[in-house]
């Protein structure tokens, strides 16, 4: 396929999946690959918006004895960290990036706003989105879907430390069975991990499009991008 298959995307990374294999929070050499990828996505036209993780930092989950919502106060403020770190990368590739940030930190980044998001996509400019949604108790994978609702893109790209979605983890499970394709019912179902429930449920609701691939090969973002059967697609 010559033309891209999907013309707005949101692209949902993984911040365990950037994090250094000896160590450390971010493999600078790894986040430059994905924005070489990235530019050449741009370059077919296509409109990319990115919200990234914070695996490679905090989880909320981490703060067990924490009280719940300032311990996922922390994961969002690491995502703005990583959002921070995916935006210079960008700009130091010819890349226009901006942070929008749902909860108010105007000295790091733009706060967000659905039509702040929708006019800087269409000025050509890669869209970060950071601190999730700006509540605890949502993981980035809601936050993901919601945004990619809201600025109407064509199919959430959820790049992993992981080549698909699986029965159960590879890792541990050498009979695990990888899907090609997936519904959101069968997900629900089978109690697959490919997004949290809530997630799930909501592109089930809302008829969002995904994908889920490996990121250790940064050129599968292009792959899916212009139509390649890379990963797991997922639907109604």
């Amino acid at each position: 396929m010559s033309q891209p298959k999907y013309h707005r995307v949101l692209l949902k990374l993984s911040g365990e999946a950037l994090a250094p294999s000896d160590g450390g929070i971010l493999d600078f050499d790894f986040v430059t690959k994905i924005a070489k990828v990235i530019k050449k996505c741009t370059k077919a036209g296509v409109e990319i918006a990115v919200i990234v993780g914070a695996g490679n930092i905090w989880r909320g989950r981490q703060g067990r004895a924490m009280n719940h919502s300032r311990a996922d106060h922390m994961g969002m403020l690491a995502t703005v960290i990583n959002s921070i770190a995916l935006q210079d990368t960008f700009i130091a590739e010819g890349l226009d990036a901006v942070v929008l940030s749902a909860v108010p930190m105007q000295t790091f980044a733009d706060t967000y706003t659905a039509r702040g998001a929708d006019e800087a996509l269409k000025a050509g400019k890669i869209v970060i989105f950071g601190a999730g949604l700006g509540s605890p108790y949502f993981s980035t994978d809601t936050a993901a879907v919601l945004r990619a609702a809201e600025i109407g893109a064509d199919c959430i790209l959820m790049a992993k430390n992981i080549d698909a979605i699986y029965s159960d983890d590879p890792k541990k499970n050498p009979d695990a069975v990888r899907y090609s394709d997936l519904t959101y019912h069968r997900i629900l179902d089978e109690e697959l991990r490919a997004l949290d429930m809530t997630a799930t449920i909501f592109c089930m609701d809302n008829d969002i499009h995904g994908y889920a691939f490996g990121l250790s090969d940064p050129e599968n973002i292009y792959r899916v991008i212009m139509g390649e059967a890379v990963g797991t697609e997922i639907h109604n």
